[in-house]
């Protein structure tokens, strides 16, 4: 490789371990990466699973009548935003711009 591949592969080796952090590799032999949230105990993880639940319900149904005993509970719309907020990975999309900067297109 010349010298500016060189470094161009340098370079996206860098900000790759810079940017890269919403996915992390398991520790077994699958290939396979994990992408974590953080939630304050079991109740609120419980709250957004089900909250989800309900918001997939809804958006196929149009109402609750599947889950009776759901039927009457708000659904907690921000805390189930607050968790795809953290699993969207705002890093990686940086890491493309850079990415996009150095390849100069």
């Amino acid at each position: 490789m010349e010298t500016n591949e060189i470094e161009i592969v340098k370079n996206l080796k860098r900000l790759t371990a810079l940017h890269f952090r919403t996915l992390k590799p398991a520790n077994d032999e699958s290939k396979t990466c994990i992408a974590q949230i953080e939630v304050l105990n079991y109740l609120e993880l419980g709250c957004v699973i089900t909250d989800m639940l309900k918001l997939c319900i809804l958006a196929l149904d149009h109402d609750m009548h599947n889950v009776p005993e759901k039927k009457n509970q708000a659904i907690n719309v921000s805390l189930v935003l607050e968790t795809v907020l953290q699993m969207f990975p705002l890093s990686e999309m940086e890491f493309l711009s850079c990415i996009k900067e150095i390849v100069g297109e």
